[in-house]
């Protein structure tokens, strides 16, 4: 058995996934959960590593489970390939993906992250930068700018940062 790597539909990765594994195809969908602005709110997201992309195991011959299937089932292009040879993937890297990716998932990549840089870019403090130091319970975010030589702590919409550097 080998892992191969399928294209699928634009934004159709998990519809793909899930009609194949009804199948009875083992498959795997690399998740990376980020956070990003939704409505002028960090909001935490789950998207694909690799957008249009999915691994599938297949045996190498016909002889075990058809092929065939793959190419209807809803939300998949086609079967990547290499001339008429479908492309291969290493079995390591998709246990080394498949370990970085639960790791992955408890760790969230933030937009922003304590004592960034950040600039204030609309409201009446556009254009002062400001040191990013939490999110609070109410969709802002909590920054440090410097006023009158004092830091200063303020609440900005995330929608009205803009990470500097």
């Amino acid at each position: 058995m080998h892992w191969y790597v399928i294209h699928t539909k634009p934004r159709q990765e998990q519809r793909a996934l899930l009609n194949l594994e009804q199948q009875g195809y083992e498959c795997y969908l690399p998740i990376l959960a980020t956070e990003k602005l939704r409505q002028g709110a960090l909001s935490l997201i789950e998207e694909p590593l690799f957008p249009r992309y999915l691994f599938i195991r297949l045996g190498a011959s016909q002889s075990g489970q058809s092929w065939a299937p793959i190419r209807s089932t809803l939300g998949v292009s086609r079967l990547v390939t290499f001339g008429t040879d479908p492309a291969k993937v290493d079995a390591d890297l998709i246990s080394t993906l498949r370990t970085q990716n639960s790791s992955a998932r408890q760790n969230p990549q933030r937009m922003f992250n304590v004592n960034d840089q950040v600039q204030i870019i609309s409201g009446p403090f556009a254009g002062l930068e400001a040191v990013y130091q939490m999110q609070d319970g109410e969709s802002r975010a909590m920054v440090l700018i410097q006023f009158l030589s004092k830091p200063i702590r303020l609440a900005v919409s995330p929608a009205n940062l803009l990470k500097v550097g």
